[in-house]
């Protein structure tokens, strides 16, 4: 799979590089667009809103082919995202060493979400053997049912040991800064689908930068994320 830019008025480097500034750091669509009119290269902000729209979830994709494999015990939690102006929650998981698993963007707070979220984390990095969490029912309940298909399956060896320890999930909520720190700067989403888009270019770029892609190890963080372009 390879980024598809047929039929854009600029080339992909620019675009790109666009997607990345945005991504990677506290800029706005305006701020970006101005940046680049410096250079004398011209277009809208609502363009660029397109192309996170249409590349970030493309990203994400082929990111997912080329990224590390993680420890197998988890720490979750889940954060509050607004869109829409509404106040909604965000999903996320690290292993011990601070790498990032998976996310989902959820508009509850439930055990279904939770479960979601889990099978989602599972089909990408693999049954993990411990979970941490923090002291939602939702979550432990989620994870009981997960359990008990395990042991419905016969795979009674890969039961998740679940555990409740605050200290333990710091690590998590310490994690959340960064999408924490994008929400605030665009005062939140206007839309699910650029909510989505948006979280799913800023998680590939942080996983980026801890080292979790397959790479020459002489690539700067930039290059990495430029070569998923193809």
């Amino acid at each position: 799979m390879t980024l598809n830019f047929s039929g854009r008025h600029y080339p992909s480097a620019i675009i790109m590089q666009s997607l990345r500034y945005y991504l990677a750091y506290k800029l706005s669509y305006r701020e970006i667009e101005e940046i680049f009119a410096e250079r004398n290269i011209h277009f809208d902000h609502s363009t660029l809103n397109r192309w996170v729209i249409k590349y970030a979830p493309q990203l994400d994709a082929i990111f997912r082919r080329k990224k590390r494999k993680v420890s197998g015990s988890w720490r979750m939690d889940e954060t509050y995202i607004k869109v829409k102006g509404q106040w909604v929650y965000y999903y996320r998981a690290v292993d011990k060493f601070g790498a990032v698993i998976d996310f989902y963007l959820s508009e509850n707070r439930d055990e279904p979400a939770a479960r979601a979220f889990f099978d989602k984390a599972i089909k990408s990095s693999g049954v993990p053997h411990r979970v941490v969490i923090d002291k939602s029912g939702a979550n432990a309940a989620a994870l009981d049912t997960i359990n008990i298909r395990l042991w419905l399956m016969g795979c009674m060896l890969l039961m998740i040991e679940v555990l409740a320890v605050k200290y333990l999930n710091n690590i998590v909520e310490q994690s959340h800064r960064k999408v924490k720190g994008k929400m605030h700067q665009c005062l939140g989403w206007q839309s699910w689908l650029g909510a989505e888009a948006t979280l799913a270019g800023v998680e590939v770029w942080s996983m980026i930068k801890l080292g979790q892609m397959k790479t020459d190890r002489n690539m700067t963080p930039w290059e990495q994320f430029y070569s998923l372009a193809g």
